[in-house]
């Protein structure tokens, strides 16, 4: 897999609705810069720490969504996905090694507010609603990456030859990634055909479009540590 169609479905719609603050997520400065290789190193460094321990609490809310889920195919989904992230930490640990960040180091850091703001609205989310306003909350960041990652790939004023950050690009145009995308999707697709998204559609909205803007204030996070 090497694209994903990001208009379609129910995600398309969300994604669509989310506006102008969809675009100022995926066109943020610090994605500017980190494809163009000036982003300030602190900025980076600030950024890979707070999302180690972002992804810790992005797997507890795909453990949440495991136990929300209903049906066996469903919960092997979920599982899925959750499992992808657990082993997706050392991964991070030991690209952060080449940073300088060691995960004790990382694992003790104070959380910044962004992602205490973003971690506990996603599970918020999950606690007072079903798997499918969980959903919701979790694409933003799921899918949304991908897409900064296939198009940071596909510009030519990308930087790739000479950027410390072109690992991290690559990563999120990999089609082992893109792959376990587009299963969250095709998940939140049936999902949101199973629980009624049609007449639910403003509020799954309005989840969306809020955990867009944290992913934004998280850019800005790391941005303002340069």
């Amino acid at each position: 897999m090497t694209s994903i169609d990001f208009d379609q479905g129910l995600y398309g719609r969300l994604r669509l609705q989310a506006g102008a603050d969809w675009q100022a997520y995926i066109h943020h400065p610090f994605i500017q810069q980190l494809g163009a290789g000036t982003l300030a190193e602190s900025a980076f460094r600030r950024y890979l720490t707070q999302d180690y321990l972002f992804l810790i609490h992005f797997a507890r809310a795909y453990a949440l969504l495991v136990y929300k889920m209903r049906t066996l195919p469903e919960i092997r989904a979920a599982a899925s996905s959750l499992q992808a992230i657990v082993a997706e930490l050392p991964l991070h640990v030991g690209y952060c090694a080449n940073w300088g960040l060691s995960e004790s180091e990382m694992a003790s850091e104070a959380e910044a507010m962004e992602t205490i703001n973003y971690t506990r609205y996603v599970l918020d989310i999950g606690q007072s609603g079903d798997a499918l306003d969980l959903l919701a909350a979790l694409l933003p960041c799921v899918a949304g990456y991908a897409e900064i990652g296939l198009r940071l790939l596909s510009n030519p004023a990308t930087v790739i030859d000479g950027n410390p950050y072109a690992p991290w690009i690559n990563n999120y145009g990999d089609a082992h990634y893109l792959h376990g995308v587009q299963a969250a999707i095709d998940l939140l697709e049936q999902v949101g055909d199973q629980r009624g998204a049609e007449s639910r559609f403003d509020a799954l909205a309005a989840i969306f479009t809020t955990a867009t803007r944290l992913e934004a204030a998280f850019w800005q996070m790391g941005l303002n540590a340069q």
